[in-house]
């Protein structure tokens, strides 16, 4: 029910620059009542520790000194009763202005006030901000007292003087503790009284004595405002809070001030600054324009000083990637500051999870929420941190405000241009005198803290809140303090009422106007200007990307998570590659893709407020020519506005736009609210309930148009829907804000605590399907997905993203309702109890035991050696990685080695099917033990077999990795054997083996199922650096023997930790007088797809790679033609043209991802077959001496009769200068590979020759030249196309486009050339 009136207490409110006034405390009606709240946390904390939260005493610890225990504060008053626009939500605010209730006091404690924020969400994301003044107040009445009496009693009677000393040890600093401490560093000094024994300053801190001790409790002034006016509210709070402590009362009844700030203070208009007073001094407050960076009241430079300049750009960095953040601080404001600090220099992109800068302790157990948060944690004085038990680890950010540190999670990408980001904000925080250090940790020397502690002190002394003898304590303690070295203030009189005597954590506030908040706001805005301008040079052109699929606004929002809004590829292909690794994660995240969603949806709405600034700011950049478009480099370029955005603040504050109208007296009553000094008068309602019946003019003419756009930004929340991953997501995380801002007791039951817990269940299972989706989509193209088939597109950055992504997403789940914490990787932790379970199980039955199949025996068809495959015996591969640290390490190898694999979903399978293990590491809410949601996930896992991921193999490349290599013989067991010493090499896209002598004494012998000799092959295992895929083989003998020839069919090699096998074909000889005379040949391998995946792929896989040439393509010339199946003229064009196609290709892809040039060169489709084709087609078929004929035997001939008609001049004098030079060339390289030492045959040599004739861009003017050769006539047709003029020069264009590409030759084809 509103009591304000309709024109002024509720309609004008969106206008208004507070909305409400409230006090909190004690309620001496009701009296000392246990925090309910403390003691569900009590109850939680049991729960999550394994005892029986029965055993739990209801909110009475009686461990602790009554002074120290949490007792209920209450709402005592709020004005005015309800806002139209902003319900009065009690219980959140009760717990905010107060979060760990109600604290009491005596004399002999530290009672200087304090001040902190905090800021409530609604549900269509808007946020309010409050402000607390919190004070201490002499407790009056006679039954409180007498309650705390009885309660010390009770607690002393069950605690022996060895119990209260190790309270002591625990409490907070009192002022008889620091005496006792100067004391004993002073060695030996006497006490000042007879009676101090038995005094207050004698007594260890805590003690109660109702008769000689002045009882205090903590009181609340707090003020809720639309926008976090912080500076401008904690002014106000200060001054009415001074007016109660000052020796005379104020000017006007502390009512005026408060309706004057609730009624007739406006909100200023974007691009104003507004004046108006409180009880002692004005106070000027401003607002940003409409094309200026947003209201941030908070202090950066205090944020900077908290944190140091480096710590809190790797803060933005994890903020940025959403990752999740806890702040710790025993500061409520500090918490604040720092989150509200780092959320603002998001510009143009908004933090969109949950946010909770200050976290109530009763609401603690929100940290287990598997979603990503960014929260600020309370911690108690001498907590230490390793004691803090954390639900997950692997992805949290944990920012330790108190001692200066920050712990990063791994696998975390810099932000671009680190380091002159860094210096950049250095040089604007010196030209203010700060420190980009910042300051000095919590936890200062003794002498320090009691130099600070002396200061709070002291500034109590001038509050005039220090009485007699704890005066007469003060003097004695600056005395010591003095011969201590310890320096502090003077034990003057008490402050006058124009002075501002507050002492608080975050310094003195500023006097009337503001020298130092204008300094602060000019820093705050150079510091935003900093990371804004990083924003603008990273997305310049990020509206060239932005993919506009839908012609109207209801066919976008239907189909919104189909739709794939921004071209990520090409965007970071435009980018500079230092940038990749930390853009290709943030281009993933919710706010960039809500900042998409923002920019397309503009197109139909109004813009979002930060899209239109940040657009502006873009086109300003372009008009000024600040980098010529389309331009990308890495280099920094510095923020040129500084200067600009600073004069406009000073402007505004210096040159004041709009001046409120003046406290005045109200139409109170007489006798009520008599001032006594030192309380805070009970205020009349009557006159604060609602606003003055003559309404400003400002309000009204503002109220309509600040209704209308408050309905539309609305509007445009509700509407804004979510990227593909979490849409649905959100609205669990918001439903989460909602019930962290009314935590109400109800509200906050085990049972509503499992059904928020049961939302994440069905948040993780939707995340889970659409995360396996998009990598699905990414990897193989969703034509790929639909027709079966299609080329991989997705760029090995953004593949390493999104699994690093699904990493990111298993922790979450495993994380997610953990009995007991262990580790900070709870997978990697479930994964050792396992392995401790099965090899327990092993021993005792004295045998190995089967942990799980044994996959990948004899899939590939070939006589390869079992490989053992099992979940264990995958993390002893990762547990013998000396590479790998950490825990999160180990389980994040061992999910990329388990996805190669493809054996994600089984070895899961497997690990979640010991129930007995699951039911005693998680709670029964857990998502591992939601029988339905978990079969869906491992359902969903299981469809990424259907691509081939090399995600392990290609990440950890400096690990040492066995390999298996079998050479297997043609299958005639005369065949098989040779006398000669083999050797091989093998290589891949990370380097070679180096050549390796094989044993004879490796040679093993298969057998058929009727024991006929089935296979004789040479197997050996050797270890070496990881090679990535592999590509090549190299396989040659000695030739010494008498069996020294070799007919070879294929080799196969493993590695023996993924399980991947290739087939490097072969089908030829190894010898002298046979075949070609090859003693080594290269081989082009091939994946081998697993034979029972092979028909579950074949729909939908990614495409296979180019194989070695096979015997049919090796054939002689003279079988060819004999067989009959010689290629058309069209069909070798078309297939030259393809070839030549594919490397052009392969170099316009991102140099990261081209893969073997060799295979494109010397595979079965490439461009040396293609080539060997156009010279067989028409050859004269006749048999010279009964031998084959090769392609080479006329290049030799066509080389032997072009340097005899050099010799003879024919050339010289027929043909021109350039002509006799390729000649030249074209003899001096057959020349050279005709006489290098290896062995390679006659299609070794053919191969060899097209290779560097491409590599040195030869090959379009050798063709001409053997076209032109005399000896063409008696070893072609007439029909050949190597005899056709058109045919050759087209070849010859086809060819040039090779000249564009630098053409780089893997060593195991061109060693021991010598050109």
């Amino acid at each position: 029910m509103s009591v304000s009136a309709p024109g002024s207490g509720s309609g004008s409110a969106p206008c208004r620059f507070a909305h409400y006034f409230a006090i909190c405390g004690l309620d001496a009606e009701t009296g000392l009542e246990p925090d309910e709240l403390a003691a569900l946390y009590q109850w939680l904390e049991a729960d999550r520790q394994g005892r029986s939260p029965d055993t739990t005493n209801a909110g009475e610890n009686f461990e602790q000194s009554p002074l120290k225990r949490t007792f209920k504060s209450k709402v005592l008053a709020h004005f005015p009763e309800n806002v139209e626009w902003n319900p009065f939500d009690q219980d959140a605010v009760n717990m905010l202005c107060m979060p760990k209730g109600l604290s009491f006091r005596t004399q002999a404690d530290p009672r200087e006030p304090c001040f902190h924020s905090f800021l409530i969400t609604r549900e269509d994301g808007s946020r309010t901000y409050g402000f607390v003044h919190t004070f201490y107040e002499e407790v009056t009445s006679p039954q409180i007292c007498a309650a705390m009496q009885t309660l010390y009693q009770m607690h002393h009677a069950e605690h022996t003087p060895s119990g209260s000393a190790s309270s002591s040890s625990s409490s907070s600093s009192s002022m008889d503790s620091l005496a006792s401490s100067l004391d004993e560093a002073e060695v030996s000094s006497p006490g000042r009284g007879p009676a101090r024994g038995v005094s207050p300053c004698g007594r260890c801190s805590g003690a109660y004595d109702a008769t000689r001790d002045t009882l205090y409790v903590s009181k609340a002034l707090c003020l809720i405002t639309p926008m976090p006016f912080m500076h401008a509210c904690r002014r106000f709070l200060s001054q009415l809070h001074r007016a109660v402590t000052a020796s005379q009362p104020p000017p006007l009844p502390l009512e005026s001030y408060i309706h004057n700030v609730l009624y007739e203070v406006p909100l200023p208009p974007p691009g104003r600054s507004l004046k108006f007073h409180s009880v002692y001094e004005p106070i000027r407050c401003q607002r940003p324009g409409p094309g200026e960076l947003p209201l941030a009241d908070f202090s950066l430079g205090e944020a900077f000083q908290l944190l140091g300049v480096e710590n809190l750009v790797q803060l933005f960095t994890c903020v940025l990637l959403e990752m999740q953040i806890l702040l710790y601080s025993q500061d409520y404001q500090r918490l604040m500051t720092v989150a509200e600090g780092i959320t603002t220099l998001l510009f143009p992109f908004q933090w969109q999870h949950v946010y909770v800068p200050i976290l109530p302790a009763s609401l603690r157990h929100f940290l287990d929420a598997p979603v990503p948060y960014l929260m600020g944690l309370p911690s108690k004085e001498g907590t230490d941190r390793s004691k803090l038990e954390l639900p997950q680890e692997a992805n949290l950010c944990f920012v330790d405000i108190d001692n200066h540190c920050i712990e990063l999670p791994e696998d975390f990408p810099q932000f671009p241009n680190k380091a002159e980001l860094i210096q950049e904000l250095s040089d604007v925080l010196l030209c203010f005198g700060l420190s980009p250090e910042g300051g000095a940790p919590l936890g200062p020397t003794p002498g320090h803290l009691r130099g600070r502690v002396l200061r709070d002190l002291v500034d109590d002394r001038k509050n005039g809140n220090l009485g007699g003898e704890a005066l007469a304590v003060l003097e004695r303690l600056q005395a010591l303090a003095t011969r201590a070295g310890v320096t502090a203030g003077p034990a003057g009189p008490p402050a006058s009422p124009g002075k501002d005597g507050e002492s608080e954590a975050g310094g003195r506030p500023p006097a009337g106007g503001g020298e130092e908040e204008l300094r602060d706001a000019k820093l705050n805005v150079q510091l935003r200007e900093v990371f804004a301008n990083r924003f603008v040079a990273m997305f310049a052109d990020y509206e060239a990307f932005v993919i506009q699929s839908a012609h109207d606004l209801e066919s976008w929002l239907t189909n919104r998570e189909q739709m794939h809004n921004f071209d990520k590829a090409s965007f970071l292909s435009d980018q500079p590659e230092p940038y990749l690794p930390f853009l290709s994660r943030f281009i993933e995240t919710q706010m960039f893709a809500t900042f998409i969603d923002n920019k397309i949806m503009s197109q139909w709405e109004e813009k979002e407020p930060l899209l239109r600034v940040f657009d502006g700011r873009l086109e300003k950049a372009r008009l000024y020519g600040a980098r010529a478009p389309g331009l990308r480099t890495s280099g920094y370029q510095r923020c040129v506005t500084l200067r600009e955005s600073a004069q406009a603040i000073e402007q505004r504050l210096m040159k004041i736009d709009h001046t409120a109208i003046h406290p005045h007296l109200l139409d109170m009553k007489i006798g009520q609210g008599k001032y006594q000094r030192g309380f805070f008068p009970k205020l009349q309602a009557e006159v604060l309930l609602s606003g003055p019946t003559n309404n400003n003019r400002w309000s009204n003419r503002t109220a309509t148009a600040q209704r209308r756009k408050d309905r539309h930004r609305q509007h445009s929340d509700h509407l804004g829907l979510d990227n593909d991953l979490k849409e649905k997501y959100m609205q669990e995380a918001r439903s989460l804000g909602k019930s962290l801002r009314q935590p109400k007791l109800s509200d906050l039951s085990p049972a509503v605590i499992a059904q928020t817990n049961w939302k994440f269940v069905e948040g993780l299972l939707k995340e889970c399907r659409m995360k396996t989706k998009r990598m699905l989509v990414e990897k193989m193209g969703k034509e790929a997905v639909e027709l079966g088939h299609g080329e991989a597109n997705i760029t090995g950055l953004e593949e390493n993203t999104l699994i690093a992504s699904l990493c990111d997403l298993l922790e979450r789940i495993w994380s997610h309702g953990l009995q007991v914490k262990q580790g900070k990787s709870a997978l990697w932790s479930h994964l050792l109890h396992y392995q401790a379970r099965e090899e327990k199980l092993e021993l005792q039955a004295e045998s190995p035991v089967s942990n799980g199949p044994e996959r990948r025996k004899s899939e590939t068809g070939v006589p390869m050696p079992f490989l053992r495959v099992s979940l264990i015996q995958d993390m002893r591969h990762i547990q013998n990685m000396s590479e790998i640290k950490t825990e999160v390490g180990r389980a994040r190898a061992w999910i990329r080695l388990s996805l190669e694999k493809k054996l994600l979903s089984q070895h899961l399978k497997q690990l979640l099917s010991n129930q007995a293990l699951t039911k005693k590491l998680y709670k029964r809410y857990a998502f591992l033990r939601c029988e339905d949601e978990k079969e869906q996930f491992l359902f969903h896992l299981l469809s990424l077999n259907a691509v081939d991921y090399f995600c392990f193999t290609s990440v950890f490349t400096t690990i040492v990795i066995p390999y298996r290599a079998v050479i297997i013989p043609i299958k005639k067991l005369s065949n098989a054997m040779t006398t000669s010493n083999p050797w091989i090499c093998v290589s891949g896209e990370l380097g070679d083996s180096g050549v390796m002598q094989i044993p004879k004494n490796v040679l093993e012998m298969t057998f058929d199922s009727a024991f006929r000799a089935h296979h004789t092959h040479i197997s050996a295992v050797f270890k070496c650096q990881n090679l990535g895929k592999l590509t090549t083989v190299q396989l040659g003998h000695d030739n010494s023997g008498l069996l020294a020839k070799w007919l070879v069919d294929c080799v196969m090699v493993r590695n023996e930790i993924t399980g991947h096998t290739y087939k490097f074909p072969c089908g030829r000889w190894l010898g002298k007088g046979v075949d070609d005379g090859s003693l080594e040949r290269v081989l082009i391998g091939e994946l081998v797809v697993p034979v029972g995946d092979e028909e579950a792929g074949k729909q939908c896989r990614t495409p296979p790679m180019q194989r070695s040439p096979t015997q049919a393509r090796r054939i002689s010339i003279t079988s060819l033609s004999a067989r009959g199946a010689k290629p058309t003229g069209a069909q070798i064009q078309e297939a030259i043209g393809e070839a030549v196609n594919n490397i052009v290709k392969h170099f316009h892809k991102p140099e990261k991802e081209r893969g073997s040039l060799t295979i494109l060169l010397c595979g079965e489709n490439g461009l040396v077959c293609a080539l060997e084709q156009f010279f067989h087609h028409s050859f004269k078929s006749a048999r010279l001496f009964q031998k084959n004929v090769f392609v080479w035997d006329f290049v030799e001939k066509a080389t032997a009769c072009l340097e005899t008609a050099d010799q003879m001049g024919d050339l010289q004098g027929g043909a021109p200068e350039p002509l006799g030079l390729t000649c030249e060339t074209f003899c001096r390289y057959v020349n050279a590979i005709n006489s290098t030492s290896r062995n390679i045959g006659k299609d070794g040599k053919f191969q060899l020759l097209v290779c560097l004739g491409a590599r040195d861009r030869l090959l379009p003017q050798w063709l001409p030249l053997l076209a032109e050769c005399p000896l063409i006539s008696r070893m072609y047709e007439e029909g050949a196309l190597l005899r056709d003029r058109t045919t050759v020069s087209t070849l010859v264009g086809v060819l040039q486009t090779l000249h564009d590409f630098n053409i780089t030759l893997e060593s195991s084809l061109i060693k021991g050339i010598q050109l």
